[in-house]
């Protein structure tokens, strides 16, 4: 090779190495003994650790937080299969853990990253190198963040009842909907609705006004909420009417539910700046029939009829129907 040839090369990989250096990502080059042996100006910056403290140096052995055992999986594989390998923030956010500097990420501590791995070949043929590029993604991982929580809240939004924290009505009647295929399907699965409302209430929204009147519910809510189970179906039905679904559950277990929770709405109070409110609920209970009922609106109707013979025979009570036949 000629002293100009010599020349040329040795400016080309100048060149390369500007490049490098002033490209917005992380760059370096590992041999297959995973020792460093380039590591550009991105990596300087956001590691701290100058190229004279790590080249030809085990890169494990000093970036030491690095997840060890993962990135060695993913190097060997690269290596063994001679193809790129990838892995995305929403696999694992962060390789490096970088501070995060980005305006338009404020939210992030850490900078959140892409990385590829690319298999580098000597003139043989074979892998000698690997070339490692960290993407800083910390704006595009923020705004999908945000994009899946407002996207969750806005589902939760239009699932649950805004005062009460229960399910809505459209949500309810769905899980009851569900409840009834799952019932006509299995003859050996039974299942109860309870139906319920807040008596007179008319009178506390007239004598204590409509703000006192949501506190009512609220605390309806909550305490019917606090003796649920997990599996139960709560749910706000409209007004001053509840709805409870209970899966797997007989109308003897039910009517335990429906008093236990009639008590203690009658025994609780509710402290207000125009005095202490005690109040009671009336409750219908019935067990799903696949002979008496086909539908989940059949099967409302039901726990409503048992639910106003409560509210004829005096309120404060609950009234069973099994609909056995």
């Amino acid at each position: 090779m000629s002293p100009e040839s010599k020349l040329n090369v040795v400016e080309e990989l100048h060149w390369y190495t500007q490049v490098i250096d002033t490209m917005d990502v992380g760059i370096f080059v590992l041999d297959l003994e995973f020792n460093v042996v380039a590591w550009n100006r991105f990596m300087q910056s956001y590691s701290g650790i100058p190229s004279a403290d790590i080249l030809h140096k085990p890169l494990f052995s000093v970036c030491t937080d690095l997840p060890q055992r993962w990135l060695e999986a993913k190097f060997n594989a690269t290596i063994s299969l001679k193809t790129q390998g990838f892995s995305s923030w929403e696999d694992r956010s962060y390789i490096f853990e970088f501070q995060n500097f980005s305006p338009a990420s404020r939210g992030l501590d850490l900078m959140h990253q892409n990385m590829v791995i690319t298999p580098l070949s000597s003139l043989s043929g074979k892998v000698s190198h690997l070339c490692v590029m960290i993407s800083d993604v910390s704006d595009v991982a923020q705004s999908k963040m945000l994009l899946h929580e407002s996207n969750r809240k806005l589902e939760h939004k239009s699932r649950i009842d805004g005062l009460t924290g229960l399910l809505n009505r459209a949500c309810w009647e769905q899980a009851l909907i569900d409840e009834c295929s799952k019932l006509k399907v299995d003859d050996e699965r039974v299942s109860t609705l309870i139906m319920f409302d807040i008596d007179f209430f008319k009178r506390v929204n007239d004598n204590f006004g409509h703000s006192i009147g949501d506190e009512v519910i609220r605390h309806t809510a909550l305490l019917t909420q606090k003796i649920s189970r997990t599996s139960d179906f709560v749910g706000r039905y409209g007004g001053e009417e509840f709805a409870v679904l209970l899966p797997n559950t007989c109308h003897e277990q039910a009517l335990y539910f429906a008093e236990r929770l009639r008590k203690r709405v009658e025994e609780s109070e509710i402290k207000t700046n125009q005095g202490i409110i005690k109040y009671t609920i009336s409750l219908g209970v019935c067990e799903f029939n696949r002979e008496a009922l086909e539908t989940a609106t059949q099967w409302i109707e039901a726990a409503d009829a048992v639910l106003y013979e409560s509210k004829d025979n005096g309120r404060n009570m609950t009234t069973v129907q099994s609909l056995a036949v």
